[in-house]
């Protein structure tokens, strides 16, 4: 008898659509760790102690700014702080409509505060709001010349080995379905993640989201 005319075997079909209906089942995982996550996730995973920068907020009118290129992990803190201190959080996005800024609450955490027109940064930096910027552009001298008491952190410059598999460890853990092993990244992989990347984090994900969709199995995770 051909292949194309033996009989299926019952056993393969059932594996094959519990690997359809459970596509990372097979690694003991719910989903790719390394996927986008939704916002409201972002605050528990993140490896930040959020207390010292917001004792940075303590004097009237301070400001916070988180300055580093894309995929360093700005929002991340934001919205770490923001768990632990609530307020308002707006994220200006790159193309579409501008939302609304509120120029008076009483704390505000300004997500790409660099696409912010200039007119309204002006005011909004006037105003009497503590912020908390997320920000490709050094807004010091502004903040300085509004008055305002300024502490500027740049993201990624912390970033080694252990805080490095700390972050991606802590993803991998979420994502885990039950008891047993999932997947572990060595410690080569590691040093060559930094060693390509540096310290985009995003670039870091991508890279990994790919390669956990190729994972046949759980166990060491080379890069």
């Amino acid at each position: 008898m051909h292949d194309a005319q033996r009989p299926a075997d019952p056993r393969r079909l059932e594996a094959n659509r519990a690997c359809l209906a459970l596509p990372f089942a097979h690694l003991n995982l719910r989903y790719n760790p390394f996927g986008e996550l939704p916002l409201e996730l972002r605050p528990s995973l993140a490896v930040l102690d959020p207390e010292p920068f917001l004792a940075r907020l303590a004097p009237l009118r301070a400001a916070l700014q988180f300055l580093g290129e894309k995929g360093r992990g700005k929002t991340t803190h934001l919205l770490a702080l923001r768990s632990a201190r609530p307020g308002v959080y707006v994220h200006l996005p790159e193309d579409g409509p501008l939302p609304a800024v509120p120029l008076d609450a009483p704390l505000l955490y300004l997500d790409e505060s660099q696409r912010l027109p200039w007119r309204l940064r002006r005011a909004l930096f006037a105003g009497p709001s503590r912020l908390v910027l997320g920000t490709h552009r050094d807004h010091r001298r502004a903040l300085r010349w509004a008055g305002r008491p300024v502490v500027t952190v740049k993201v990624g410059d912390a970033l080694d080995e252990t805080r490095l598999r700390e972050i991606l460890e802590r993803r991998i853990e979420a994502a885990r379905r039950g008891p047993g092993p999932v997947p572990r990244l060595t410690k080569r992989a590691i040093e060559r993640l930094l060693a390509r990347f540096g310290d985009d984090l995003r670039g870091i994900e991508h890279f990994l989201y790919e390669r956990f969709q190729a994972l046949d199995a759980p166990g060491d995770v080379d890069a």
